[in-house]
């Protein structure tokens, strides 16, 4: 199969997968994420160039992946709806301080992940501080706080 092809299928089989997974997949990475990472590395890198591992053959197919993401970071601008199918929407997990656990649940996020983010960004030591927390699209973890006036 042509490399300019396979690079294609590949890009796209990926962008795909890592969506599929979720926010969450690429916002924390541990060791266990890191090598899996490797190892898809490595055979992504067999897949895209199959047994010609000249320098020209790696030029192309890194010139025609950065294009093709290039590409479809314009589409994304035009278009607001394959912007939400690629990249996805903010999603509100606690709501007035009320955890929605249906939406942390599809989201594979735990308490544990809201209070981190909340004592890591606020201070903030118990669930009832937090008015909202929100999983953002890059897979971080918003809080906003109940205030004194709130």
């Amino acid at each position: 199969m042509n490399p300019i092809i396979r690079g294609i299928a590949i890009y796209l089989f990926l962008l795909v997968l890592f969506r599929v997974l979720g926010k969450r997949s690429l916002a924390e990475t541990t060791t266990f994420d890191f090598v899996l990472l490797l190892i898809i590395g490595e055979a992504t890198q067999q897949a895209l160039l199959g047994e010609d591992f000249s320098m020209t053959n790696s030029l192309i197919l890194i010139t025609v992946l950065i294009g093709l993401d290039m590409i479809l970071g314009k589409f994304k601008g035009r278009f607001p709806r394959l912007d939400k199918m690629l990249e996805g929407t903010p999603l509100i997990l606690i709501d007035q301080g009320q955890p929605l656990k249906e939406r942390m649940k599809r989201a594979g996020v735990e308490e544990e992940d809201i209070m981190e983010a909340a004592r890591l960004n606020h201070g903030l030591e118990q669930l009832n501080q937090i008015k909202y927390a929100v999983l953002e699209r890059n897979g971080s973890i918003s809080i906003i706080p109940f205030t004194a006036q709130s």
